[in-house]
């Protein structure tokens, strides 16, 4: 009779499984995957020093023994571009975005009026970023 209330983990024994097991367990080696890797590369890997492998790397600015200055009367140091960065910063606003959706595509459904609300807020939100960015001209490419 008492076994019957016993849950299926119970049943199986004196062992009881927790339902987060699997997961640390999948941490653990994904964790143990990383590290290998990271070790066996630094030590079977082919180790061909030269001066440009070692130089700190700029976006293609030659690299300078000083610090870089940006002001107008500045003789020693030039202005860094940010078009990178802020291309970078575009995609990743709107990578998040499609992220944020596809999940919301998917359950439609079950959310109702408030997860389309909700959303729309969240494009509206999104869309005012993207006219920002378009109006400051950071989608053209001169």
């Amino acid at each position: 009779m008492l076994t019957d209330t016993l849950t299926p983990a119970r049943r199986r024994g004196s062992a009881v499984v927790n339902i987060e097991t699997p997961t640390l367990v999948l941490g653990a080696v994904g964790a143990a995957f990383a590290i290998f890797s990271i070790v066996m590369a630094a030590l079977v890997g082919p180790k061909r020093y030269n001066r440009a492998k070692l130089e700190a790397y700029e976006c293609g600015i030659e690299p300078t023994p000083h610090a870089v200055a940006g002001g107008p009367g500045s003789v020693t140091g030039q202005r860094f571009p940010v078009k990178y960065y802020l291309t970078a910063m575009l995609f990743i606003i709107f990578d998040i975005e499609i992220v944020f959706l596809y999940p919301w595509a998917v359950h439609f459904d079950a959310l109702g009026l408030f997860g389309l609300a909700a959303m729309a807020l969240f494009v509206f939100n999104v869309s005012v970023a993207y006219a920002y960015e378009w109006r400051r001209g950071g989608l053209s490419w001169d």
